[in-house]
């Protein structure tokens, strides 16, 4: 007879690995075992499980087996699969990426329970060295040009428009009514009543707008347009159509001035221009900082892809591609959009999720073999900085701390910045300068 030691064990045997990262295992389980962890649990649930007509602890053993049986013989599989390949994977000290695959077998031995766990482990990462790579720094002074062209943008911002008894012209918002007729029929999505347009706003087609410039309330005007032959709308793409257009009215830009108004308008109570320019110049310095810093952080990013190309586990990039597709249409939810019929697909997130876990998996090799953790006084100095914008930079600190998961965003941005520390501090750094246009994203 076997002790209950004896059936209480499996085993397993590794396989050829299947790839560099894929490891197969057979295993087996006894079914002793099985069927006597089954009776172990049922008769656990029969001294609590209530069922209508009996007290607890009454239940007619059969009637509980019955009920609850399929269940717990499942549970009870699934413990004893988790037992043998948990105690494989320790044996053989393997880092398992994701969750295994677990393929039922068909033996000969019908005392055992056969079945296969496919799975994949963390790649071993050897580090390269980054002591001759280049790393080009972007760097930006802000000056009066730079103070000016943000003040302007300020200004543009809150354009007001007001009626205009002239020909349109480019900056004006007009409104118009039009339809474009394809071999003389309407085609889909090529009509508009009261539609509303900025010329020069790059909303409409370049010719499009080009045509309807000039033109002057309550005219009409009919024009032949060729669409570009990339054109997203595959049925019109190198088309020509013709358009009939109606001007219904013409409204010109009317920029605030640079006043007291202005300035009280940017929140200077006083309306003083120059605190104003002053809390501008902070505010455009401190958003340039922001900026410079994203850009080196890419580049020290991408540095460290190329010096460190890596095997990523397949089961790792599936899951950060599925977490990826769920932000997506979160984020179309959270915009009051509904997603019910949008079609999401994981597969669209694969190459940032390549990117992300191996950026993910370099850094924590990083980190750990450096010793790049983040400190506590680190994660104070970021909260606190984040904290200074607002009106009630105490609360806003009180509410980091008091929520681990905010936390634990900070914390992680402290060991991305100790990074790119450490590797700005290691390799070889080239200061060069970047346009205010360019860091800034404007198409100036």
């Amino acid at each position: 007879m076997q002790t209950n030691e004896e059936i209480s064990t499996g085993s397993a045997q590794e396989v050829a690995p299947v790839s560099t990262l894929e490891h197969r295992f057979d295993m087996s389980v006894p079914l002793a075992a099985v069927d006597q962890d089954v009776e172990q649990r049922l008769k656990h649930l029969a001294r609590t499980v209530k069922i209508a007509g009996f007290r607890p602890g009454k239940v007619p053993f059969k009637m509980v087996t019955q009920q609850y049986g399929p269940q717990v013989r499942s549970e009870a599989i699934g413990d004893a699969v988790d037992k043998v390949f948990g105690e494989m994977v320790r044996k053989q000290k393997l880092r398992v990426a994701g969750y295994p695959r677990i393929e039922p077998k068909s033996g000969d031995d019908k005392t055992l329970m056969e079945f296969s766990a496919v799975f994949e482990v963390y790649p071993e990462i050897k580090l390269s060295e980054v002591g001759d790579q280049e790393i080009e720094k972007p760097v930006l002074t802000i000056a009066d040009a730079e103070l000016d062209k943000t003040i302007e943008v300020l200004r543009k911002q809150r354009t007001t428009f007001i009626k205009a008894e002239r020909p349109a012209v480019n900056g004006d918002r007009v409104i118009i009514d039009f339809i474009g007729r394809q071999d003389g029929e309407p085609f889909a999505g090529g009509q508009g009543n009261d539609f509303e347009i900025r010329l020069g706003g790059g909303q409409m087609l370049p010719d499009f707008e080009t045509a309807i410039t000039g033109m002057s309330v309550d005219n009409s005007k009919t024009f032949d347009l060729t669409f570009p032959a990339e054109y997203q709308a595959k049925d019109l793409a190198g088309k020509t159509v013709q358009f009939e257009v109606t001007m219904k009215q013409i409204d010109e830009p009317q920029l605030p001035d640079l006043d007291a108004e202005f300035a009280k308008s940017l929140g200077i109570a006083d309306g003083d221009i120059t605190k104003m320019r002053n809390e501008v110049k902070e505010n455009l310095e401190r958003e340039v900082t922001k900026r410079l810093q994203a850009r080196i952080k890419n580049q020290v990013m991408d540095k460290l892809l190329s010096i460190n190309p890596i095997e990523v586990p397949k089961s790792l990039i599936d899951i950060e591609s599925r977490q990826m597709a769920e932000a997506a249409l979160h984020n179309l939810e959270s915009r009051g959009m509904s997603t019910k019929n949008v079609p999401v697909e994981p597969a669209w997130f694969t190459a940032q999720a390549i990117r992300r876990v191996s950026l993910g998996l370099i850094l924590a090799e990083l980190v750990k073999e450096k010793q790049l953790f983040a400190k506590p006084e680190q994660v104070r100095a970021l909260v606190d900085d984040f904290a200074a914008t607002y009106q009630d930079p105490a609360q806003v600190v009180r509410w980091y701390y008091s929520q681990p998961q905010r936390l634990s965003e900070a914390e992680a941005l402290v060991v991305e910045n100790n990074v790119v520390d450490w590797v700005l501090t290691n390799a070889k750094v080239v200061d060069k300068p970047i346009s205010f246009d360019e860091l800034m994203g404007n198409g100036a």
